[in-house]
């Protein structure tokens, strides 16, 4: 009896407890429910009032008569407008005359809801607005055509909540000022499309050099693919990526039932057959190097959507002036050396290597038969040119300017390069055999030094292109690039100092606000002084005296001629103390020019015409290095002979792997008159002086990096 109590005392104190915690629980949930409905209430009651917001908004006066704003332009240093990012071919096209599949097409791929809301989805707005809030940054949109329309006439593309904000205002006035299909009209007219192309006649002309009432429904589908992404997916730009665009826009087409299953089959295998010349822009003054500018504004985070509507003022580093005389003078000097077909072909880089400031670029003679960048993309080999290279590894090596060098045949393993014209001087000062460009020296040098160092300072000097490891590169063998090559350069004039190029030095909005200022430019130590001064002092040589004296401006400037293996090749690059020009001319499909093309001629003669524009803000500047004295034939027990100790040739194995323009037969003709002239003034009963052999190289520390080691 006592344990029933016992039990019964139990369970109902159980039961009190369930009761009280259910009562607890209960309460709680209640409260959330509670306060989740009421917030569902208060947004409902929030979304209610800003749509009624919307609604209320007033109308736009003259909006049909609007014309937009849509004008970036972009200046040189010397405030000329060299470009403007206006459609090359404008034409306002009435919606009746806009193919029913565009206008299918345009609404499927970006507002599917267009003809049911009143310019903007609220419902998609919240959505994007949490899919953003998930990610931490804006990943997804939610715009309908009305907004987009609005960023397009009245504002920008940033992302921010702000901008958003307008676009719905502006969005809601417009939808109460015209009709949906004005809308459309006016969106299909001002929409960029990318390559230049505003509107959809623009760009039906652009990429397909058609009108659009004759597009076919692939060609139709992909430009309704271009308003996400106009730079990514222009076909010119990457056809496979806008192709399965394309695709994407006929899948979207098919499953609202715009199009059957055999017309999305048949667009979709469709092959895109563009234009073959785009005509891109209304002004293009320097077109090779505002596509340079357009990539580094990529860089710097500008889309160029955002770079052609935004109405900016993008100013530049470009000297038009030396721009203007560089385009002049490669047509001209090209022309006159009876280079004038189209695969006929001159680029020009110039920028100072002080402070990176890119003052000329033209990456070919005429951008509208072709848009191939020779500046940046052209791969060719360098020549004699690349010599300095070789000498500037030797003189961080500790081998001076004025130690003799043997000009004689020899042979490398199975490589015996010769002179031109199998001319030889014997002993020659080791300024002298650059000078006059012999290449036995040069492949003396190279074996003297070693291939891996002379490859150590291409790279640290910034040439990126792949070199190969062999003794053949000391004549330019391999190729490299004109943007890398020049760079490069830049060090022999500022003291060792490589210095990276730039384009863009600030971009302002339309109002004056600057939205990108150039920081300084980087900048690092690779060579020593000493080397930078010898290096100069040495090719000052070459213009002066050298192979290449058709480049004399007339004031300090050193330089390298080249010309590669049966003249398919020739540069000639150059300095003064602020600025670097490199100049290369060849032929497109490789096929050599005539014999009389060399480094001392053409590309000489453009790079004086270039450098005598360019330099004129600098007068007659010299360089500031301590002196180097170059002597003529240097005597004593301390002259290193280079490559005495080495088994002479009489007759080089094979041919000549690579030439150089030694054009002015003085040159040789008055060498070889010094030396003949030093001997028949040195008298019988003096001794010889006693030459210092160099057995084996010795190795010296690089100014490298010590990763590079």
């Amino acid at each position: 009896m006592t344990k029933y109590k016992v039990n019964s005392t139990a369970k109902k104190i159980a039961r009190d407890n369930i009761s009280k915690n259910s009562q607890k629980q209960g309460g709680f949930f209640s409260t959330l429910k509670f306060l989740f409905l009421m917030g569902c209430a208060c947004a409902l009651a929030g979304i209610a009032s800003f749509e009624l917001y919307l609604s209320s908004l007033p109308p736009i006066n003259n909006l049909e008569q609007f014309k937009p704003n849509i004008v970036t332009k972009i200046y040189s240093s010397d405030d000329e407008i060299i470009k403007t990012f206006t459609a090359y071919t404008y034409e306002k096209i009435e919606l009746k005359d806009i193919p029913d599949n565009l206008k299918k097409a345009l609404i499927a791929t970006e507002d599917k809801n267009f003809y049911r809301h009143h310019g903007y989805d609220l419902t998609g707005l919240v959505r994007s607005t949490v899919q953003n809030v998930l990610a931490g940054h804006v990943v997804q949109g939610a715009s309908t055509l009305t907004q987009q329309l609005a960023r397009v006439l009245f504002l920008n593309n940033e992302r921010t909540f702000d901008r958003k904000l307008k676009e719905l205002f502006i969005a809601a006035r417009i939808e109460k000022t015209i009709s949906k299909d004005q809308i459309l009209e006016m969106y299909m007219n001002n929409v960029y499309l990318g390559a230049g192309a505003y509107g959809v006649e623009g760009a039906s002309q652009i990429y397909f050099d058609k009108h659009l009432k004759d597009c076919s429904l692939s060609e139709l589908a992909l430009i309704a693919g271009l308003p996400q992404a106009p730079s990514v997916y222009n076909p010119f730009n990457n056809k496979d990526l806008a192709i399965k665009r394309r695709n994407q826009v006929l899948n979207r087409m098919y499953k609202m039932r715009y199009i059957t299953k055999d017309e999305y089959e048949s667009a979709k295998s469709a092959d895109v057959k563009l234009a073959k010349v785009p005509q891109y822009y209304t002004t293009n003054k320097a077109p090779y190097f505002c596509d340079y500018v357009m990539k580094e504004l990529e860089k710097l985070g500008f889309d160029e959507t955002e770079i052609s509507q935004g109405g900016y003022k993008v100013v530049t580093t470009l000297n038009y002036k030396a721009q203007k005389a560089a385009d002049e003078a490669i047509s001209r000097n090209l022309i006159n050396w009876g280079l004038r077909g189209d695969n006929n072909q001159a680029a020009v880089f110039s920028y100072s290597p002080i402070d990176g400031k890119i003052l000329v670029y033209s990456g070919g003679k005429d951008y509208v038969k072709s848009q191939y960048d020779r500046v940046t993309q052209a791969v060719r080999p360098p020549g004699s040119s690349f010599k300095p290279l070789v000498y500037a590894a030797a003189m961080e090596k500790g081998i001076d300017p004025n130690d003799m060098i043997e000009d004689r045949p020899l042979t490398i393993g199975q490589w015996s390069p010769r002179n031109y014209g199998n001319k030889y001087r014997g002993n020659i000062p080791v300024y002298t055999a650059l000078m006059v460009s012999s290449n036995v020296c040069a492949a003396r040098m190279i074996k003297e030094v070693g291939i891996r160092s002379v490859i150590q300072i291409a790279r640290v000097l910034g040439i990126e292109t792949p070199l190969e490891y062999d003794y053949t590169i000391a004549l330019g063998s391999n190729g490299v690039k004109l943007y890398e090559f020049t760079r490069a350069y830049g060090a022999f004039a500022n003291g060792g100092f490589v210095v990276q190029p730039y384009s863009v030095e600030r971009v302002e909005t339309s109002r004056g606000k600057v939205v990108y200022q150039a920081p300084k430019t980087k900048i690092s130590h690779q060579l020593s002084m000493k080397t930078a001064a010898e290096m100069t002092a040495m090719m000052k040589t070459v213009i002066t005296n050298g192979t290449g004296r058709a480049a004399s401006i007339g004031k300090p400037a050193a330089g390298k001629t080249g010309t590669t293996d049966d003249n398919k090749d020739a540069y000639f690059m150059g300095y003064t103390p602020n600025i670097v020009t490199g100049v290369w001319v060849g032929n497109d499909d490789n096929i050599a020019m005539n014999k009389s093309i060399q480094g001392g001629t053409v590309p000489a003669l453009i790079w004086k015409d270039v450098m005598k524009v360019a330099t004129e803000p600098y007068g007659n500047a010299e360089f500031n290095y301590p002196e180097v004295k170059l002597i003529p034939f240097a005597a004593g027990s301390n002259v290193k002979v280079i490559g005495e100790e080495e088994n002479k040739q009489e007759e080089p194995v094979v041919n000549l792997n690579e030439t150089d323009a030694m054009t002015p037969e003085e040159v040789t003709k008055q060498v070889n008159n010094v030396i003949k002239q030093q001997e028949q003034t040195q008298k019988p009963e003096q001794p010889k002086p006693v030459q210092k052999p160099i057995s084996a190289p010795v190795p010296i520390p690089m100014a490298v990096p010590e990763s590079l080691h």
